[in-house]
């Protein structure tokens, strides 16, 4: 459990035979799941989530709110491409200083 400030219930359930587990009636009512609904499970360093798709989303949304992701890649390309562009200045240098003859 992540963060058990945020724990609203806790239920003890039980594996069947099958790996199936049963989420209580009243979990799956406030939820609003029905029969059929996609369930994600995440398995964490501290256990496993269990996400609606919606939840789910929510939560990426939230985890990226206020970084700048297009920012971040770009920066990230400009730098490689000045590191490329330095590597390649290097190697022009390097195959001018052979081209040119000694002095003796």
């Amino acid at each position: 459990m992540s963060d058990t400030s945020k724990v609203l219930s806790a239920h003890q359930l039980a594996m069947g035979d099958r790996g199936r587990i049963v989420i209580p009636a009243d979990v799956r009512s406030r939820a609003g799941l029905v029969a059929g609904t996609p369930l994600i499970l995440l398995e964490t360093n501290d256990g496993f989530e269990l996400y609606s798709r919606e939840q789910l989303s929510d939560k990426v949304a939230a985890d990226l709110r206020g970084s700048d992701l297009v920012g971040e890649l770009l920066a990230e390309r400009h730098r490689e491409a000045a590191r490329e562009n330095a590597e390649t200045d290097a190697l022009a240098s390097d195959g001018e200083a052979a081209d040119e003859p000694d002095a003796a």
